[in-house]
């Protein structure tokens, strides 16, 4: 299948915490493609995927990057499509990729999910691509009731516990 959502990162050693947008994606069929690509260290390489990627099918793109996290904005100054934004944890806690990605001037839009937020990512792009694609909302809608039923599970798995006795004072 063509991918219609493009994982791109940094470094390879962004891949620990961007493989969660990967298993979420595969896990929901959805097709994807991952690449390895710096804002500082290739740039000539980041302004031509961010130009080509519409022409290629691409509907969403998920930037992750840490510490000055420049690659998200300089994709989306490249391409009219969606850019969502991930900080990756490096130096303060990620609080610096954070800003970074957040802090985008006027007609740069990027949209961000929190530190490490890979899979939020991955949900936000089928979520963006489900507004025009009836089969992608239905996907959405199924794995989200099954997080209602995980929640359920594990309360009752909570109750079933006769160890544990909590008291008010």
């Amino acid at each position: 299948m063509k991918p219609i959502i493009s994982i791109i990162m940094g470094s390879t050693s962004d891949l620990p915490i961007m493989e969660k947008a990967c298993k979420w994606l595969n896990d929901q069929k959805i097709p994807f493609e991952v690449n390895a690509l710096s804002a500082h260290r290739t740039p000539d390489a980041v302004e031509t995927f961010a130009k080509e990627a519409k022409g290629r099918g691409i509907k969403v793109i998920i930037a992750g990057a840490g510490m000055s996290a420049a690659l998200p904005g300089v994709i989306a100054a490249c391409t009219p499509l969606p850019v969502i934004g991930v900080p990756i944890k490096g130096m303060l806690d990620g609080l610096d990729a954070m800003l970074s990605i957040v802090q985008m001037p006027p007609g740069i839009p990027v949209a961000t999910v929190g530190v490490n937020g890979a899979q939020n990512a991955a949900i936000l792009a089928a979520e963006m691509i489900a507004l025009g694609d009836e089969d992608m909302a239905q996907k959405i809608d199924n794995w989200k009731a099954g997080l209602g039923k995980k929640i359920e599970k594990a309360n009752a798995d909570l109750a079933a516990i006769k160890d544990y006795e909590y008291k008010c004072n």
